[in-house]
């Protein structure tokens, strides 16, 4: 052997560079193979999925037939609306004792004995000691509650200017007692379908005028969009009516020059609201239970404008399922007696108030009702 023989001998070796070519056939059409089953799989489940999807969406029946709603920019959470806890501090009372005392308790019943038994909500003292209250499903009634006496002053079985009140909501009394003002919600969907109502937006609900000497039934205002909370003025010149599906808040004139007039009190409110009650300030509280959260996202302002993926999501998902996806936020507003915002009083994560539905002040605390919670808040002031 020569030396430039045994050089050739100690050369490394190249390392070999696998491509494609070097492959074999088998190996290949295997790959390729495996491809094919994969994706095979994965289009006959995706239609195994969406072809029932498809299907239901074309075939089943929205409960709601929506229209396109355009709201401003919700008001920023600084300020005035600056988040907090506050309502965090409230000790809950009668704590499983009660169900869902929006104002007035409501006892063993579920949603679909709802129109058999009635659902007591606005409530009310009248000047004799008495007690006027609005049912949801059954009318205006007058209780006296020493004699447990129940007079029926309004069934809403009774057609008022050809419409029958399906879902009456809430009441405010002048001090006299004479005259009560009071909201039917709807004339199409009733209290248990809450939701389907603010979501499609129906106006035809009412603010309607009840007098007690004469019996007579006025409309004050129609073509109201889920008219909820009404408080007379502290000169009784006005009412307020809360227009939950338009996050404002209404107001009609019932004396003075103005008298007949309309106008809007406050609009773009930070959620949308429910009661309003008196506060000792001379302005208002006003309960929300659903806030349109600025910073941050809201899903019904976001839907408002899309009235077809309301219909998408009823097709699909039960009233009780969609409320799961509504964060609990509980705000309540005090507004001065122009409408300007005065105070907020939040509770983040409805940790304590949960679903808020009234404030009512007495005696330097703040009374929460609820129209799901089990109990009823206080929370001094």
């Amino acid at each position: 052997m020569t030396e430039a023989d045994g050089l050739r001998q100690r050369r490394p070796l190249r390392p070999q560079v696998v491509t494609d070519d070097n492959r074999t056939p088998e190996a290949k059409g295997g790959s390729s193979f495996s491809g094919r089953v994969f994706r095979a799989t994965f289009l006959m489940l995706a239609a195994f999925l969406t072809i029932p999807l498809l299907g239901a969406l074309v075939l089943l029946d929205s409960p709601i037939d929506p229209e396109p709603l355009s709201f401003k920019e919700p008001p920023l959470f600084l300020g005035v609306l600056q988040p907090n806890t506050k309502l965090q501090q409230a000790e809950k009372l009668f704590e499983n004792q009660l169900v869902g005392p929006e104002s007035i308790a409501n006892i063993g019943e579920t949603r679909d004995d709802e129109p058999a038994c009635g659902r007591p909500l606005g409530i009310r003292a009248g000047p004799n000691g008495t007690l006027f209250v609005v049912d949801a499903y059954k009318g205006l009634f007058e209780v006296n509650p020493w004699k447990r006496e129940v007079k029926l002053l309004l069934s809403s079985e009774t057609p008022i200017e050809g419409r029958k009140m399906s879902f009456l909501n809430d009441l405010t009394v002048t001090r006299d007692g004479r005259k009560v003002y009071f909201t039917d919600s709807s004339s199409k969907w009733q209290r248990r379908d809450y939701l389907f109502l603010l979501m499609e937006g129906t106006d035809d609900g009412r603010l309607l005028e009840y007098d007690t000497q004469t019996k007579e039934v006025k409309v004050l205002l129609d073509h109201l969009r889920f008219p909820n909370g009404v408080q007379l003025s502290p000169a009784e010149d006005f009412v307020l009516v809360a227009e939950s599906a338009m996050v404002r808040i209404r107001r009609f004139y019932v004396s003075g020059l103005m008298k007949g007039g309309a106008d809007v009190f406050v609009e773009n409110l930070p959620g949308f609201p429910d009661n309003i009650r008196a506060s000792s300030s001379g302005g208002y509280w006003v309960s929300m239970a659903a806030i349109r959260a600025n910073p941050g996202f809201s899903m019904l302002d976001f839907l408002s404008e899309r009235p077809f993926l309301k219909k998408v999501i009823f097709k699909l998902f039960s009233q009780e399922t969609v409320m799961k996806f509504v964060p609990r936020y509980s705000l309540v507003l005090e507004l001065s007696d122009s409408g300007a915002f005065q105070r907020s009083l939040h509770d983040p994560e409805g940790q304590v108030v949960t679903y808020v539905s009234e404030a009512h002040e007495h005696n330097g605390h703040l009374y929460l009702g609820s129209f799901r919670a089990p109990y009823l808040c206080r929370l001094r002031l």
